[in-house]
């Protein structure tokens, strides 16, 4: 194998982004659908390369020196966030475009941010890890602050910047920390060496290392107590950049968790499992009932990701296959239900006009029945209410939980997935029984009403079938050694 060639569709999205900077440059503003054309074509490109690159070698390749890995878990996850990243780019071009906001920029940044992901998935290194984490960060923090004259965006971008750096700093600082007790920024390297050390859970360094670890994790995935970013970002932020950040990027993330946590530092299991059960069901409890007090749809659904993270982390934390297999599905599945609620915000959205509030959801299933329909599946599987596959995804988790001998957790699990079903329930009282304000048309181009319907209809497809996507995270994990 040549020694890039393992890289091979990283290469390549970085030379179509660099392409599609350049011809933005040459393009005015009524010929920039070229720019929205040419990103679109380089992600679809990119994924028939990782297609290509990934399911068609041995279960587990390693290269670049050792900092690159390839396996069929990686394949599934960089599929899985181009696809995403396809929906949410389409869902953008409108609503860019409904609030004057028409740039190359938004595109740009978003393939960069998407390189970023490609390469945390993909990282077998410490420092090749971290260069995938900040490319994706700094590539948001630019798309949260692109509505300049807002003083909302603008402070969303401030304290996503400033939070996002301290964290930063705590995972370097705590990946320093590895690096000085084991000698190697190499995850296999680690694993072997804290498989052959007695008494870890004694070792007061690598305590140190994996507190600062798992405080920086905590706050790239937004859970309690590191949670104090995400509602105002997710409300200041334009709702297109709040689609993309709310979907893609935690796919990354589960991976970043997987490759740490599961892989590198699976023989100090019993240090850091506390530490993650412990902000996984805090998540679950207070995402679940701060999201019962609000009106802002956006903070809402903000609210509703960290307890769906505190659900993909139990999943983990189990350590066991069955757990695994469990949060990687529930993640994939997480990041099509957030790009679907948002993806429909905009759907809704018209020139000038933004849907933010519950109030403005009035009435929809009178004026426009088939979106309605989708809006409630997308609800339906959030709260994880059968025959959806969201009540699949949390069922998967809490068996995993059960099975690890963790009923007490799975319990408190139970009890909270109740109280998080009545706000959603309380959006769809509000879309069936209100009487709308007014009767406004959607203003939309056919492929974005084909992809949010599909989207929709997934859910409902995927309640039914759940084997499916099960089955591919199953046999992904497996060949994974994982």
């Amino acid at each position: 194998m040549a020694a890039f060639e393992i890289a091979r569709p990283e290469i390549f999205l970085l030379a179509a982004l660099c392409v599609v900077l350049l011809l933005d440059l040459f393009l005015g503003k009524e010929s920039r659908v070229i720019t929205y054309l040419a990103t679109q074509a380089s992600l679809l490109t990119t994924i028939l390369l990782v297609y290509s690159s990934f399911f068609n070698r041995p279960d587990k390749t390693v290269g670049l020196d050792g900092m690159y890995m390839v396996d069929e878990m990686a394949g599934v996850l960089k599929i899985a966030i181009l696809l995403i990243s396809i929906l949410a780019f389409a869902c953008a071009r409108k609503y860019l475009r409904d609030q004057d906001m028409w740039r190359g920029e938004f595109f740009v940044l978003g393939m960069s941010a998407i390189l970023g992901m490609l390469i945390m998935v993909s990282g077998y290194h410490l420092l090749v890890l971290y260069l995938g984490l900040e490319l994706l960060s700094l590539s948001m923090y630019a798309l949260v602050a692109m509505r300049r004259d807002d003083a909302q965006a603008t402070e969303a971008a401030i304290k996503y910047f400033v939070l996002g750096a301290v964290a930063s700093g705590f995972l370097l600082y705590g990946m320093s920390m590895l690096y000085g007790i084991s000698g190697s920024l190499e995850l296999n390297t680690i694993r072997e060496y804290f498989t052959n050390q007695p008494d870890i859970a004694t070792n007061l360094p690598l305590m140190f290392a994996l507190t600062f670890i798992v405080a920086g994790l905590a706050f790239k995935l937004g859970v309690v107590p590191f949670h104090m970013w995400l509602p105002d970002v997710y409300q200041g932020t334009p709702t297109a950049v709040t689609l993309f950040l709310s979907s893609a990027p935690k796919i990354a993330v589960f991976a970043l968790v997987i490759r740490l946590m599961a892989e590198a530092l699976e023989p100090a299991q019993s240090a850091w499992s506390q530490m993650i059960i412990l902000l996984a069901l805090l998540s679950i409890g207070l995402g679940n009932i701060l999201a019962l007090a609000q009106n802002n749809l956006k903070r809402l659904f903000a609210y509703s990701a960290i307890s769906h993270m505190g659900f993909m982390l139990m999943g983990i934390v189990m350590n066991t296959h069955v757990g695994h297999s469990a949060a990687m599905f529930y993640i994939l599945l997480y990041a099509m239900m957030s790009a679907g609620a948002f993806a429909m915000l905009i759907l809704l959205g018209r020139k000038g006009y933004e849907v933010s509030q519950l109030e403005d959801l009035k009435g929809l299933s009178g004026r426009h029945p088939w979106f309605a329909l989708m809006f409630l599946l997308l609800l339906f599987s959030m709260a994880g209410i059968p025959p959806t596959a969201g009540f699949y995804a949390k069922f998967a988790v809490i068996e995993a939980v059960v099975q690890a001998k963790f009923v007490w957790a799975a319990v408190f699990m139970v009890v909270m997935s109740v109280v998080g079903a009545f706000y959603y329930l309380r959006i769809i009282k509000v879309m069936y029984f209100d009487k709308p304000n007014d009767q406004p048309p959607i203003e939309a181009d056919m492929d974005i009403r084909i992809l949010v319907s599909a989207n929709g209809l997934l859910m409902i497809l995927l309640g039914i079938f759940p084997g499916v996507l099960m089955g591919i995270c199953d046999l992904a994990l497996i060949a994974s050694r994982l």
